[in-house]
């Protein structure tokens, strides 16, 4: 058996690799090192007894202290619906939506309990803050397509709007240019008349020729002023908010394929007492109606 080399500058043993005229010395691993490594293996071993560890085929281990993250999840959630329970039945109890708003322990309950349904379920459409994107209504401004009290609130979350619920509300924006309803050149018309209505720069003698057109066409639902109909959705035309966009290129994609945007209804989804709650944070964004 022949014996290790040890290198002569640092007196250390030599592994026996070499590379390119360099030796490996066989140095020990730091102390410090050693017994971290063997009090972690000590722990893990405890670990392993006393709490839940291996999986099996059915199971897994359980250890002698039988520990459980998800019934411990479970009695904490029984403890907090307990402590919740006499705010949650006077929520429900409320004589009415303002009678809320009025009561500052109710009112603190609802908005803790609305912002967290909010950003569960509502913040992927209206933004984490209720400011909105195109297409979806911004809530923190005072303009409502379908009224902005609490009950009318309450009411489009519950069933909501062009949703698959038997109570919803299903009118629409019409197609008239992919529906062959008029031709190109009065839906043309119809953007300067309506960029007249909203204090926009628009053709005078383009928006002169659609004011028939208009009356035949649209002033079912956003009137003769254009101020819209909350009853059936129909927008405000004389304001500057635009849920699609108030550009001349817009407008005509409007009038153009319609627009169907879809709330869907909340009722079964979220509780009663939920609705209740989120109807009251909503109401609170933009300061409601």
């Amino acid at each position: 058996m022949s014996e290790k080399e040890v290198d002569e500058h640092s007196g250390v043993e030599t592994t026996g690799h070499e590379w390119d005229g360099i030796k490996e010395l066989n140095n020990p691993l730091p102390r410090w090192w050693l017994i971290v490594f063997w009090v972690s293996v000590i722990w893990s071993i405890g670990y392993w007894i006393f709490m839940p560890a291996w999986p099996g085929i059915t199971g897994y281990t359980k250890g002698i202290r039988n520990h459980s993250e998800r019934e411990n999840v479970a009695v904490a959630i029984e403890a907090l619906d307990a402590a919740r329970a006499d705010d949650t039945r006077r929520l429900i109890a409320a004589p009415s939506m303002e009678a809320i708003e009025n009561d500052p322990d109710l009112l603190q309950f609802a908005m803790a309990a609305g912002g967290s349904l909010f950003g569960d379920n509502c913040a992927t459409c209206h933004g984490a803050g209720g400011q909105g994107f195109k297409g979806y209504p911004n809530l923190n401004d005072d303009v409502w397509l379908w009224g902005g009290s609490l009950e009318e609130i309450k009411d489009t979350i519950t069933v909501g709007r062009r949703s698959e619920h038997p109570e919803t509300t299903n009118t629409l924006m019409m197609a008239y240019g992919r529906d062959g309803l008029l031709p190109r050149d009065d839906i043309t018309a119809l953007v300067d008349y309506v960029r007249m209505l909203s204090g926009q720069d628009y053709d005078a003698e383009a928006a002169s020729r659609a004011a028939p057109i208009y009356a035949t066409q649209c002033i079912a639902c956003h009137g003769a002023n254009g101020r819209g109909d909350k009853t059936q959705g129909a927008p405000d035309l004389t304001d500057a908010i635009w849920l699609y966009g108030g550009d001349r290129r817009s407008i005509y994609d409007t009038i153009w394929n319609g627009r169907a945007g879809v709330m869907p209804a909340w009722e079964g989804r979220l509780s009663e007492e939920e609705i209740i709650a989120l109807s009251v944070y909503v109401h609170a964004l933009g300061g409601g109606e």
